[in-house]
């Protein structure tokens, strides 16, 4: 019997003073529908009544769930490898930004690598790499493709302290169950001059509030957290780390624009979407942290 998570405190800051703000329908699989409730102090908003740990992987099961596949049959799919492949230089340049002038090159980790497009692209540029990826499927992807191994997620807490001087997680970190482990255990592994880079999606932003429940970076039930810039400065601080740079993902609001319209009208409008995704990112313009998805680049409180 599948095992669902209620919620009567915030995730994030523990706070009783949570709310219902939105109900959300699930367009990549179950189409079953999921609320959405959000904390009133940290302003983290999160999926409630979702399946644990070992009962939410039927939700992952799809060929539409690209970050777990290498499927570029379906029209959206190949937009999404185009950017993927378009950003991974950048994911690169500014991880070497994060670290500095005196390491170029170092050991990085990267949580929830997928199918280790990324990972292999580090390694091809000169990090010692390691990956974790909780999907099994995924990891043989990675192995045939690229020849990498890639560790069970679980396995982070047999890694060494201070181990990494970088930290990724690609848009992984809203999926994890056990949020506040995670980052203890990011924070454990990470050199005291070492740096984490997390992107996440921000329902702040313009298509996030345009787009309401439709707005497909909510993901639910996969995406168990949304966060805020406040919010996952909050967190960060509750593990004596700090939000040292935030860095738009200008690309995403297209990506998300897209997917968004297509549950809004349940047919695909690129013209659209690129019209929303442009708008957003004009807005995001005058204050990045507006941008539909952002990274945020973390270290070591002094």
């Amino acid at each position: 019997m599948d095992t669902i998570i209620t919620r009567v405190n915030c995730p994030c800051c523990g706070s009783k003073d949570i709310r219902k703000v939105l109900v959300c329908k699930d367009y990549t699989v179950s189409a079953e529908l999921f609320e959405v409730w959000e904390c009133t102090y940290c302003t983290i908003r999160f999926t409630q009544d979702v399946p644990d740990q070992d009962s939410i992987a039927p939700y992952y099961q799809s060929d539409t769930y690209i970050s777990h596949t290498d499927n570029q049959e379906k029209f959206i799919n190949k937009i999404y490898k185009l950017a993927q492949n378009y950003t991974m230089n950048w994911k690169l340049n500014l991880v070497k930004a994060s670290i500095g002038k005196g390491l170029p090159k170092g050991s990085l980790l990267d949580i929830g690598a997928g199918t280790g497009a990324f990972l292999n692209k580090a390694s091809l540029s000169g990090w010692t790499v390691t990956g974790l990826e909780p999907n099994e499927g995924a990891r043989q992807i990675c192995r045939k493709k690229y020849n990498l191994s890639l560790q069970e997620a679980e396995k982070i807490v047999e890694l060494s302290d201070e181990s990494f001087d970088i930290v990724t997680m690609w848009h992984v970190l809203e999926h994890v169950h056990q949020l506040h482990e995670n980052m203890s255990n990011i924070k454990r592994v990470l050199k005291s001059s070492g740096r984490v880079l997390i992107a996440l999606p921000n329902y702040t932003s313009k298509d996030g509030k345009d787009y309401g429940a439709y707005w497909a970076a909510y993901d639910v039930p996969r995406h168990l957290y949304h966060f805020s810039p406040l919010a996952i400065s909050k967190l960060a601080g509750q593990h004596n780390m700090e939000i040292e740079s935030i860095h738009p993902m200008w690309l995403d609001a297209f990506y998300i624009a897209l997917l968004s319209e297509n549950y809004k009208s349940g047919k695909p409008k690129p013209v659209a979407a690129f019209l929303s995704g442009l708008k957003s990112n004009v807005n995001a313009l005058k204050n990045k942290s507006a941008c539909s998805s952002l990274v945020f680049v973390m270290r070591h409180k002094n």
